[in-house]
């Protein structure tokens, strides 16, 4: 049984330093980053959990209105719960695009110039 050697890993002195974290951190493309990232996700985060609240108080809390018959069996309640699960989709595959054309981007010069010293 062949046993694989690992690739080399880094040393401690090719890591950066915790000052040049910081001075990352504490940078404009850094801030900028972490603002597009923000503006995306907690307004989409928010919106979702006050969409879901609703769906459970109105289970909760207006019954005859959930149980209204759509067509056949289907009642506004099931309609309504599958479009919770839509809307994760939804929200999940938006978030991708959005990740992969602008916070990715971003994120890899930040990090190639952290690992390669620049």
């Amino acid at each position: 049984m062949a046993t694989e050697t690992p690739p080399p890993s880094k040393t401690q002195a090719q890591l950066p330093s915790t000052e040049e974290f910081v001075a990352v951190q504490e940078s404009a493309e850094f801030g900028e980053l972490r603002g597009s990232y923000r503006g995306f996700a907690f307004p989409l985060t928010v919106g979702f959990i006050a969409w879901y609240l609703l769906y459970v108080l109105l289970s909760n809390y207006a019954g005859d209105f959930m149980g209204t018959k759509l067509l056949g069996n289907i009642n506004v309640a099931l309609v309504l719960g599958l479009a919770q699960f839509l809307t994760t989709f939804l929200i999940a595959w938006w978030y991708a695009r959005t990740a992969a054309a602008h916070l990715d981007p971003k994120a890899e010069a930040i990090k190639s110039r952290m690992e390669g010293g620049a």
